[in-house]
């Protein structure tokens, strides 16, 4: 399977160089329709909250950095994180295995930039 870029890449600056760079790594590009800004929305909306969250706190210092930085960032919101379309509730649910009212145990991600809540067993 091919991976697929979407984006708004009509910009005349763009258009060329950036594409020939997508292509080069293997994957295709998708352009968005022409005077459509809400086409990419769900997308702007996560690199948004990616930024605001997690990556507006931290030094990123290489790309390897930034990898690492983001798959564990994808886990916190994919499986910890609350979200309000779900009601309240991750993408995918994390089980709890302790009954109600047991003590609950903070544990810092990022360096405590983001915190995950979990019940004790």
């Amino acid at each position: 399977m091919v991976p697929e870029l979407t984006g708004t890449h009509r910009d005349a600056k763009f258009v060329g160089p950036l594409d020939e760079v997508i292509s080069s790594i293997g994957a295709r590009v998708i352009k968005t329709p022409f005077r459509a800004p809400r086409a990419n929305a769900y997308a702007e909306r996560f690199v948004r909250t990616a930024r605001h969250e997690c990556l507006d706190h931290l030094l990123v210092v290489s790309r390897r950095h930034l990898q690492s930085v983001l798959d564990k960032y994808l886990r916190h919101y994919n499986q910890a994180r609350p979200h309000r379309g779900l009601q309240l509730a991750p993408p995918i649910p994390h089980p709890v295995s302790a009954p109600d009212g047991g003590a609950i145990t903070r544990r810092d991600v990022f360096g405590g930039i983001v915190h995950e809540y979990d019940r004790v067993a």
